[in-house]
């Protein structure tokens, strides 16, 4: 079972399946960097598709990226649910397809599969942010967050009975759960217990009860991005990949809450990035 990449067209069935088309006229700011939306926090929470234009994106006076027809932007925010990292202003005349976070949820409960394909590219931007940051070392951890939660620890054995033949492993403090560079044949839920995500030595994040870790060699089928120490006795599900893709699939919320804890990692790495 494959995870697709990026299909602008996919894109396109899934944000009209939740939102309408939009125009948007030369100059106009479309939403800005660290600001959070004045009317019922629905402007931080909107996500775009473009369909005709060009957007550009910056941080500060640094242009991060021009947007091209047929991709989507404002996803970290949206899925997060946390100030813009970026401003974006349309650059040309553009249409555009804008999703809340309730119209959001609306089409993933349609299009599940949506979710996997929109994961990889958060993985790939993900890869991207790290390279950076160990190139400027800016990864230097004293500030690692503490993931929130994705999914209820006394539920998991109910949704992974049947997709997956794995019983729970137990790690013990100061053991090592994953290396850095390894081929990922599994993730792991965090059933108990708390986990300490290092990449090059650097903490930049913690796992407790109802995290996960190790996903992102599953979505992309490539070496492991960082590693994982065990902080106190932990206990974790293994999950294989088909079982993950099935999870996601089968539970649309589970997809949200992976996507928006990508996200929240996304942005804390690219928040260290000079």
């Amino acid at each position: 079972m494959d995870i697709p990449s990026y299909e602008p067209a996919a894109a396109l069935e899934f944000f009209k399946a939740g939102g309408e088309v939009e125009t948007i006229p030369a100059g106009r700011t479309i939403f800005r960097e660290n600001r959070r939306g004045r009317r019922m926090l629905l402007e931080r929470d909107k996500m775009y598709l473009l369909l005709k234009g060009r957007v550009r994106l910056t941080a500060g006076a640094h242009e991060i990226r021009s947007v091209k027809a047929g991709e989507i932007f404002g996803e970290m925010s949206a899925l997060a649910q946390v100030p813009r990292s970026a401003t974006a202003v349309a650059k040309t005349p553009c249409r555009v397809i804008a999703l809340d976070s309730r119209q959001f949820r609306k089409a993933l409960a349609q299009k599940p599969a949506f979710a996997l394909m929109l994961m990889k590219v958060l993985v790939v931007r993900l890869r991207e942010a790290v390279a950076r940051a160990k190139a400027q070392g800016a990864l230097r951890g004293e500030d690692a967050p503490q993931e929130p939660p994705v999914f209820n620890p006394r539920s998991l054995a109910d949704m992974v009975r049947g997709l997956c033949d794995d019983p729970p492993v137990t790690f013990l403090r100061n053991q090592v759960i994953l290396e850095e560079g390894q081929v990922g044949t599994r993730m792991y839920a965090v059933l108990e217990g708390r986990v300490a995500v290092t990449i090059g030595g650097a903490v930049v994040d913690r796992i407790g009860p109802g995290g996960v870790l190790g996903e992102l060699a599953l979505i992309d089928q490539t070496p492991r991005l960082a590693s994982a120490l065990a902080e106190d006795n932990v206990t974790l599900q293994p999950i294989n990949r088909n079982a993950f893709i099935a999870l996601i699939q089968l539970n649309p919320e589970l997809g949200a809450a992976l996507l928006a804890a990508l996200a929240e990692r996304l942005r804390y790495l690219t928040g260290r990035l000079k």
